[in-house]
């Protein structure tokens, strides 16, 4: 079966390009082509939704959250690891080979990408607001609109492929150095963390399930792979690298949630009572004194910038679905998309609760379809991972995970129904 005409266009990004210019190869090395991917990735999954729910399942399990965030991470490698090969070998976008294998399949996947990218990158910028508000006591809106103009400063420089990918990993490692620094200041029973990995005194499926869609809900499972696709890797003979890339991607993103884990299980193990309308800041408040709140303002800035970062580039690569003049016009489409996220976030006068409800309702209708559908191009369509082979033992793994993602998309359709 032929492909669409959008799905010919090059696969190539233009970011490194000039305006309207072809994509220049070669600016990447095979390794920083994987590393910016990996944090795109996981950094995409650090948002300020990420930060709270942690901080929430935390002071409700405590030490017993630790197998909830182990359950999560399997499952979520089980996921990555199965998009990021067919992807990879494929060498064309989810909607691309959406396309191939479903007449129109590849429109309502980018559609629902698109959709569910914006409705979350509203709330991102409200996370960039409440970081600078925290650091530097900027009102929300300012706040907001400065963290906006940077992330596209990013897209309008000249190699700005390497800017974006430079700076999430910068800002990721900047995350992780603070939240460690954190989670050794408040002493956390470890060991009794350790034990409850394996022996939790509860278990809620309910907080695993919640926590696998925050993390490979939506546009967030195909950030990295998008992006390799985009850095020019295509083929069976880069599969070890893309094992090991969407492992580590994950991994990171696990760091990340133990060490937030560890941080405030220091304070709840304490005696301590967190604020319900703020717990992570009230967390380091307590933590640190006075220095949490810049602490918590600089963290979550991170998080959230950088998953404006993730879901703007990611919500475009989508609409490359439309025709090759998204690919020739990127980065101007990708500011686009931050400056219409950002207006939104400024005239709506309401909190962004309601909003990132959607949001995460489609997130969980997004997932089975987009999951379902590459599965069964790694089961019977050979022809488009160029006559490779899939691995069942891959192959399985994946189906047990897309069945959690049908559960997954049950509560979704739930939580529509109750929030209209």
């Amino acid at each position: 079966m032929s492909s669409s005409p959008a799905s010919s266009s090059p696969a190539h990004s233009a970011l490194d390009a000039g305006t309207g210019a072809a994509p220049v190869s070669g600016q990447l090395s095979g390794r920083a082509k994987f590393l910016g991917a990996m944090f795109l990735m996981a950094t995409s999954a650090i948002g300020p939704g990420f930060i709270t729910q942690t901080t929430t399942f935390t002071a409700q399990l405590r030490s017993a959250f630790a197998f909830a965030i182990l359950a999560s991470i399997l499952f979520d490698i089980a996921i990555q690891l199965n998009v990021w090969r067919i992807v990879g070998v494929a060498g064309r976008r989810a909607q691309d080979l959406a396309n191939s294998v479903v007449p129109g399949g590849g429109y309502v996947l980018a559609a629902l990408d698109v959709l569910g990218g914006l409705v979350f990158n509203i709330g991102n910028v409200a996370g960039t607001s409440l970081g600078l508000n925290a650091i530097f006591g900027l009102d929300v809106r300012i706040g907001g609109a400065i963290s906006a103009a940077m992330a596209i400063a990013i897209f309008l420089v000249r190699r700005a492929g390497v800017a974006m990918d430079r700076a999430v990993v910068l800002l990721g490692v900047v995350m992780i150095g603070l939240t460690t620094f954190v989670a050794i200041k408040t002493q956390p029973p470890a060991g009794e963390a350790l034990r409850q990995t394996v022996a939790p005194d509860q278990i809620s499926f309910l907080i695993i399930t919640t926590l696998i869609g925050g993390t490979v809900g939506g546009y967030i499972v195909y950030a990295g792979a998008h992006r390799l696709v985009d850095n020019g890797i295509s083929g069976e003979r880069y599969v070890g690298q893309i094992t090991r890339s969407s492992i580590t991607g994950v991994i990171i993103t696990g760091v990340m949630r133990v060490l937030l884990f560890l941080a405030i299980l220091g304070v709840v193990a304490a005696g301590k009572s967190l604020d319900p309308a703020n717990p992570t800041a009230s967390a380091f408040d307590q933590a640190l004194g006075t220095a949490g709140k810049i602490v918590f303002g600089v963290i979550i800035w991170c998080a959230a910038v950088t998953s404006v970062i993730g879901a703007s580039y990611t919500s475009t690569s989508f609409l490359k679905v439309l025709g090759g003049w998204v690919t020739r016009w990127e980065r101007w489409v990708v500011c686009g998309f931050i400056v219409v996220s950002t207006a939104i976030f400024l005239v709506v006068t309401a909190t962004p609760v309601k909003l990132l409800i959607f949001a995460g309702a489609f997130n969980g209708l997004i997932l089975p379809f987009g999951l379902g559908v590459l599965l069964w191009i790694a089961a019977r369509r050979r022809d488009l991972l160029g006559g490779y082979r899939y691995p069942a033992w891959l192959l399985v793994i994946g189906v047990v995970a897309w069945v959690l993602t049908i559960y997954l998309g049950y509560d979704s359709i739930t939580g529509l129904k109750d929030l209209f």
